[in-house]
C-alpha cells in the first residue's frame, strides 16, 4: 500500500525513537537507583505487601511471578541496558521484527514496575511514557519508511496532553482565566530549578502574556498538529519551543521531554534536515504485509480506547492523568488546574540527645530537589525524577497525602536505613542514627532582589507549626 509510509519523515523518526529510548533509560536508571527504599521488600510501601491484596489483571506485572529486591534490581539494569542499546541504534540493526520485539519489551518492561510502584508512581508521565511506547512498537525501523498511521497515532496523543492540559486550567482555577496564576508558580511549583527565581522575579505584565501564550499553545496551536504541511511542523514547532521554556523554569520529570520528542512526529524531516544542514537517512524499503497488518490492528485499537479520553476532554467534570486500563494506554493527561498560592515545606529534623528539651539541638536532613536551606539555589534533576521530593512536595500541601508513606519514611531515619538515605543529599547523623525525628512546617517564599544581595539566600522561610512531634521507635 503506496500511502501506508510517509516520505520524508525518516529523519523525524529517528528523533522519536532515539529521544524515547534515551527517556525509557532514565526511567529505568530512576528504577534500579531508588527502589529499595521506596517499593523494596523492605521499603516504605512493599511491593510484595501490595501484590498480595491486588490481582494480575488490576496491575499486570511480571512481579505477580515472582518478587525479590534482587530481581527487581536485575530487572530495572536490564532495561537500562536494553535502551541504551536502542538508543545507540540497535533496533536499526535488525530485522524489523526484531525492532518491534525490542520496543515491546521496553514497553511490557516498564508496565511491569509502574503497575507495583503505588504512590511512588501515580504520576502522569509515567502513563504518558509507556502510551509513547506502545505507539513506539509499531514505528517501524530503518527497514521500512515511517507508518503514517503510527505518526498521526502520535500526534493525537500529543493533542490529548496539551488540550487536556488547557482545558483542565480553564475548567480550573480563576487564575488562569485572569491571567494571573504565574504571578506564583514558578515559586510554589512542586521543584523549582535553578532558573526559576529569576522567572518568578520577571514583571507581572510579562507575566500575564506567559499565561495568556500559554491558552493559546495549548488549546489553539494543537490543532495545527492535523493540518497539512508546513504548518503541521510550525505547529510543533511551537509546542516545542513552549514546552522548552517549562524546561528551563522548573523540574518536571520527563514530562515535557517526551511531549517534545513527540511534537517530532509532526515535524518534516526532510524541511528538517534542510534547515539545519542534516543527512537524511537512507531511503527505506517497502514495508511487507504483516507489519502492515499489526499497525492496522494498533490503530483500531487506540481508536477504539480513544472514546474514554475524548469523552472525557468534553466533560466539565475532567479528570487530569487518568488510565482507564491496565496497560496505560490511550489515557488522558492534564496538569496544574489549580495553583497554590503560597509554598508550605516539610522540613525533617533529628536529634541524638535521649530526652528532647527546649533546648534540644535539632538537625535538619537535606533533600535533593526540595527546597531546604535557605541558601541553596535549586538544582536542575529533570529528566531524572526525584520521587520521594515531589511526595513531599505533596505532603507541604496536606498531611493526608503522605499518610502512607510518611511514617514508614521516619522509622527508616530512625534505623538509619542506607537504601532510604541515599535518598537525601545530606544525612546530619553519619555515625549513629538519631534517636528522635520531628517534622516543622515551614512557608517558603523566593527571596527579593535586595534580600538576595543581602544575604545570600534564595528563600526565605517562616515556621508554621508541628508536623510530626518528636518521635522515637518504640521499646521491644
Amino acid at each position: 500500500m503506496e500511502w501506508f509510509t510517509a516520505g520524508g519523515y525518516g529523519l523525524s523518526r529517528l528523533v522519536l525513537q532515539r529521544g524515547l529510548a534515551a527517556l525509557y533509560l532514565v526511567a529505568f536508571l530512576a528504577a534500579a537507583l531508588q527502589f529499595r527504599a521506596l517499593i523494596g521488600a523492605r521499603g516504605m510501601l512493599p511491593v510484595p505487601r501490595y501484590l498480595a491484596y491486588v490481582p494480575w489483571r488490576r496491575a499486570p506485572s511480571v512481579f505477580h511471578v515472582h518478587y525479590s529486591d534482587r530481581f527487581f534490581a536485575a530487572w530495572s539494569w536490564s532495561g537500562t541496558l536494553l535502551s541504551a542499546a536502542v538508543l545507540a541504534g540497535a533496533a536499526d540493526a535488525v530485522p524489523l521484527w526484531a525492532a518491534m520485539a525490542m520496543w515491546a519489551l521496553l514497553w511490557a518492561m516498564y508496565l511491569s514496575i509502574v503497575n507495583v510502584g503505588q504512590t511512588w508512581y501515580s504520576f502522569g508521565w509515567e502513563s504518558l511514557l509507556l502510551e509513547a511506547g506502545f505507539l513506539a512498537v509499531f514505528l517501524g525501523n530503518a527497514r521500512t519508511g515511517a507508518p503514517v498511521l503510527v505518526l498521526w497515532l502520535m500526534r493525537w496523543l500529543v493533542f490529548r496532553v496539551e488540550f487536556g492540559a488547557g482545558l483542565i486550567k480553564l475548567r480550573g482555577d480563576p487564575c488562569w482565566r485572569d491571567l494571573t496564576c504565574l504571578y506564583y508558580h514558578h515559586e510554589t511549583q512542586p521543584m523549582p530549578g535553578p532558573l526559576s527565581w529569576f522567572f518568578h522575579h520577571l514583571p507581572k505584565p510579562l507575566h500575564r502574556v506567559e499565561t495568556a501564550a500559554n491558552h493559546v499553545a495549548q488549546l489553539v496551536v494543537p490543532f495545527g498538529l492535523f493540518t497539512p504541511q508546513p504548518y503541521a511542523s510550525v505547529a510543533a514547532g511551537l509546542i516545542i519551543v513552549t514546552q522548552l521554556w517549562l524546561v528551563a523554569s522548573g523540574n518536571f520529570a520527563w514530562l515535557n521531554w517526551v511531549t517534545i520528542v513527540l511534537a517530532f512526529s509532526a515535524v518534516d524531516g526532510s524541511a528538517m534536515a534542510q534547515l539545519f544542514s542534516l543527512p537524511q537517512p537512507a531511503p527505506a524499503g517497502g514495508a511487507p504485509l504483516w507489519y502492515e497488518a499489526l499497525v492496522l490492528a494498533a490503530t483500531a485499537l487506540v481508536a477504539v480506547l480513544s472514546w474514554w479520553p475524548a469523552r472525557n476532554l468534553l466533560s466539565r467534570q475532567q479528570r487530569m492523568n487518568m488510565s482507564f486500563n491496565a496497560f496505560h494506554l490511550v489515557n488522558t493527561y492534564g496538569a496544574f488546574g489549580s495553583i497554590n498560592r503560597s509554598r508550605y515545606e516539610v522540613v525533617v529534623e533529628g536529634t541524638d540527645e535521649p530526652v528532647p528539651t527546649a533546648t534540644t539541638v535539632w538537625r535538619e536532613y537535606g533533600f535533593k530537589g526540595k527546597p531546604g536551606a535557605v541558601g541553596r539555589l535549586p538544582r536542575q534533576y529533570a529528566p531524572y525524577h526525584l520521587r520521594l521530593d515531589w511526595l513531599m512536595w505533596f505532603a507541604g500541601i496536606s498531611p493526608g497525602y503522605a499518610r502512607e508513606w510518611f511514617g514508614p519514611f521516619v522509622e527508616r531515619l530512625l534505623t538509619g536505613d542506607p537504601a532510604t538515605l541515599r535518598l537525601l543529599r545530606h544525612n546530619p547523623f553519619p555515625g549513629d542514627p538519631p534517636t528522635h525525628v520531628r517534622a516543622r512546617l515551614y512557608r517558603y517564599r523566593f527571596t527579593t532582589w535586595r534580600e538576595l544581595r543581602e544575604t545570600g539566600a534564595w528563600w526565605h522561610r517562616t515556621l508554621q507549626g508541628e508536623f510530626l512531634p518528636p518521635t522515637r521507635l518504640s521499646r521491644p
